[in-house]
């Protein structure tokens, strides 16, 4: 059997708030005491729950009107800055129904 290290439910918590909040990994790393690594994987599974979630909530939406926004971001470095096989930036879609 292998022991692992888990995270408690009140650090998660303190993670994903402090994430929410627009904090970078470093900065959430050093406030809460998780480790970067143990963060990254933290966003994965949320990111998984989520993803099932909204799978499973949001079917057949009586939505008339949807509004549709994005959020940009770098990643890793400016577009001039990035070494090859890195990415430069990011773009996620976000819709909303306004009813």
């Amino acid at each position: 059997m292998v022991s692992m290290n888990r995270i408690t439910a009140a650090d998660r918590r303190r993670v994903v708030a402090a994430l929410i909040e627009g904090n970078s990994l470093r900065s959430t790393e050093r406030m809460t005491g998780v480790s970067r690594n143990t963060i990254t994987k933290l966003l994965l599974d949320l990111g998984t729950v989520c993803s099932v979630y909204q799978d499973k909530a949001m079917r057949d939406l009586t939505c008339e009107r949807i509004q549709v926004d994005e959020i940009w971001a770098f990643v890793y470095a400016k577009e001039k800055n990035v070494p090859a096989g890195k990415r430069g930036e990011g773009w996620r879609r976000v819709d909303l129904g306004s009813d």
